[in-house]
């Protein structure tokens, strides 16, 4: 995800800035955090009609407060954040009220049935602790696995990769959380519907494309291993994967690198067919040929994933 990227630098930024500075003794963290910015509002206009929210706005917001150290019960940026502090704040500013607490938190919103159903902008819950049951640990999900939090004291937010959590909660508007193009209603049942529509729309790939080759490859089984090696709902070999920067088990991830790799494909060879065709055999194999390869199993496939596709359209 090219937001991760734009996080680690911001963490370098104002790490490089803030970090090791005092946040209790002289004020200093608060005057920096003051002259960067950090006064706990957002730029953000929040409009009379509504919430102005939507996953890029949540990811975008959230970076603003890496750097800042953890301060249990903080709610004040200049001051420090706790967990549950940053993720109202983080809301507040783009017109959605939160509770305080983590564990209030988790009951705001929608529940998500998993982590392969997260979206850019929902709330990660944990209950870390061993000694009192409950939930006592939030961050805001910035896709590929990976979170924006408050961790504990000693540390600042930061990026993190996410784990398991306890409790998954959408507290996006609808309007804003899901895509809204026609695919969208195109793939309703089809597993994964979301992920395929917005990786479609953000490299220029038939989100339906997506579908009919994840259906072809592993049945929607985002825990498929082939007997060649090959892993996750999309099927990719491991070197493939590592090239692409892929986690083939994660189906977030998976979708779209899978979409990333059809895009480039498809520019190569100049067709859908041959895409395809690059995907099963691999592009050296097309470029040998001069077109799709004479295996059985390839020009099956290819055939396979077109008229399937179609079906989602």
């Amino acid at each position: 995800m090219e937001g991760v990227t734009q996080v680690q630098a911001r963490i370098s930024e104002i790490q490089s800035r803030f970090v090791h500075r005092p946040v209790s003794t002289s004020g200093t963290w608060a005057s920096a955090a003051a002259a960067a910015g950090l006064t706990g509002t957002s730029s953000t206009t929040v409009s009379s009609a509504g919430p102005t929210a939507s996953e890029d706005a949540v990811v975008a917001e959230a970076q603003k407060y890496l750097g800042v150290p953890y301060l249990w019960g903080g709610t004040d940026p200049t001051q420090g954040l706790d967990c549950s502090g940053f993720t109202q704040l983080v809301y507040k500013n783009l017109g959605i009220e939160l509770p305080r607490t983590s564990s209030q938190q988790a009951t705001s919103g929608q529940p998500v049935a998993s982590l392969s159903e997260a979206r850019p902008g929902d709330l990660l819950f944990f209950d870390h602790s061993s000694s009192r049951a409950g939930i006592d640990h939030v961050g805001v999900y910035i896709g590929n696995g990976k979170m924006i939090a408050a961790p504990q004291a000693g540390e600042v937010v930061k990026v993190q990769d996410v784990g398991s959590p306890t409790v998954i909660r959408r507290v996006l508007p609808q309007q804003a959380a899901g895509p809204s193009s026609a695919s969208a209603g195109a793939l309703a049942g089809v597993p994964y519907a979301d992920l395929f529509t917005r990786a479609g729309a953000r490299h220029g790939v038939d989100a339906s494309l997506l579908a009919a080759v994840a259906s072809q490859e592993s049945g929607f089984n985002a825990s498929a291993v082939s007997s060649a090696g090959a892993q996750g709902l999309m099927q990719f070999m491991p070197a493939t994967a590592k090239g692409l920067g892929v986690n083939a088990l994660d189906p977030t991830s998976a979708i779209d690198g899978a979409a990333r790799y059809l895009s480039s494909l498809t520019k190569q060879f100049g067709s859908t067919e041959l895409a395809l065709a690059a995907y099963n055999a691999g592009p050296g194999t097309v470029s040998r040929y001069g077109g799709i390869p004479p295996y059985p199993e390839t020009q099956n496939y290819v055939r396979a994933v077109m008229t399937e596709a179609e079906t989602y359209r």
